[in-house]
């Protein structure tokens, strides 16, 4: 494929809506290949497809499958990265920021990396089963058989984001760009995590994804934080790094933790995480694994961005007004610690 010359705009178009701050990139970006496709899944047979008489009710549909987007610079380094977004939200977390600055699926292009971002299974374009719906809504199935799928309100995830301890105050020094605020909470779908089989379908997924690149560092967030340590222990080959950015949880200290062996691991958290009570038990929890993986013979560094002159970061660092500062950090830490 031919090489893609992309110009960024040295500013958003004045009239765009959300976007409050001017965008300045370091100039063209040159892509040697881009595009989509998808891992996992599989095919169901289902007799409660549709209540609509323009379609059948009864047939077969692909479930569990994960949607992949994908770019690759000119002259890309052998080590790929991977993103995986967290709880009620979908790959846009790496895309532009509210404000309309670079996200980090382009700052790692940027920078040299193959970058390939996905939408958990039915999340965003990974398509959720609908079967059970359609069969309580034909009266087939009792309520109580509907999914367990929600949404997260825009005054809880305030204080989950940590934005502030509570809603709306905010922390000091916070650097979430709450001028777009509205334009971030757009980003939010409802969840099915709830609503879907164990280990999550997105965990074998990853895995299929990482061999098929022949290798990629995994970069997980919140929700998603466990899923490249359950990916490592279902099949390690294909993981050469492993970044879990602010992880819901960390596998627990006395597990076996041998699959980690040799594997960089960086478990990185924003400001303000001892300050939240939903927040400080899980920091003291990855800190406890961090200790015992390196014992089972990983890599392993808990880092707080606080402590590496990069304080103010809330739980959506990527977002954060100085996230390509903290991605730099990220790309250079992986440029030390992975070998392509």
């Amino acid at each position: 494929m031919k090489p893609l010359a992309i110009v960024a705009t040295l500013a958003m178009a004045a009239g765009m809506v959300g976007c409050a701050s001017t965008r300045s990139d370091s100039g063209p970006l040159t892509i040697a290949k881009q595009g989509s496709f998808f891992v996992g899944g599989k095919n169901i047979k289902s007799e409660t497809l549709s209540n609509l008489p323009a379609y059948a009710p009864s047939g077969t549909i692909t479930v569990n499958q994960v949607y992949v987007r994908y770019q690759e610079p000119v002259n890309a380094k052998k080590t790929s990265v991977i993103f995986i977004h967290g709880c009620c939200l979908t790959g846009k977390t790496w895309e532009s920021t509210p404000d309309g600055r670079m996200g980090w699926d382009e700052l790692f292009v940027r920078k040299g990396f193959p970058t390939y971002v996905v939408d958990q299974a039915s999340r965003g374009r990974s398509a959720a089963d609908p079967s059970a719906i359609v069969a309580v809504k034909s009266g087939r199935q009792a309520a109580d058989k509907l999914p367990q799928v929600f949404g997260a309100a825009q005054e809880g995830a305030w204080q989950i984001f940590r934005f502030g301890p509570k809603y709306p105050e905010v922390f000091a020094g916070m650097q979430f760009p709450l001028d777009a605020q509205a334009e971030f909470w757009k980003q939010m779908v409802p969840d099915w995590l709830n609503a879907l089989p164990k280990p999550n379908p997105t965990v074998p997924a990853l895995s299929e994804l990482a061999n098929k690149v022949n290798g990629a560092v995994l970069i997980s967030h919140s929700q998603s934080g466990i899923y490249p340590f359950e990916t490592a222990k279902l099949n390690p080959a294909g993981i050469r790094g492993i970044v879990s950015i602010e992880p819901g949880a960390c596998p627990a200290a006395d597990s076996d933790l041998s699959s980690l062996k040799g594997i960089p691991v960086l478990v990185l958290w924003g400001d303000y995480v001892n300050q939240s009570p939903r927040w400080a038990p899980r920091l003291k929890a990855c800190k406890e694994f961090v200790a015992a993986a390196n014992k089972a013979g990983a890599k392993a560094e808990n880092v707080m961005l606080n402590d590496v002159g990069m304080p103010g970061a809330s739980h959506m660092l990527m977002q954060d007004k100085h996230s390509i500062q903290i991605g730099t950090w990220l790309a250079g830490w992986i440029d030390k610690n992975v070998k392509g």
